[in-house]
């Protein structure tokens, strides 16, 4: 069944929009997180650490996740690269 209003439909369009938006930056965050967890080197580790931080800042500004979940997310990593030798 079509959408009536001309609102309705424009809200239509505007989701799938945003839902590929969000997709885009689910998908930066994953694979962010995988490269510090993936990385043995301390320096390597650090570096990585501050871009994934900086892009989970970014999107729960942006309300893509939420801000107590980019917190923990970011603590997970941190704890990771103080374990490294």
């Amino acid at each position: 069944m079509p959408l009536r209003h001309k609102s309705a439909q424009k809200r239509a369009r505007q989701t799938v929009k945003r839902t590929e938006r969000n997709k885009l930056y689910k998908a930066q965050i994953k694979t962010a997180m995988k490269k510090v967890l993936s990385s043995t080197d301390k320096g390597t580790a650090e570096t990585e650490l501050k871009k994934a931080v900086r892009l989970l800042d970014r999107v729960s500004v942006k309300g893509i996740i939420h801000k107590n979940s980019a917190a923990n997310k970011k603590s997970q990593l941190t704890r990771h690269v103080n374990k490294i030798k």
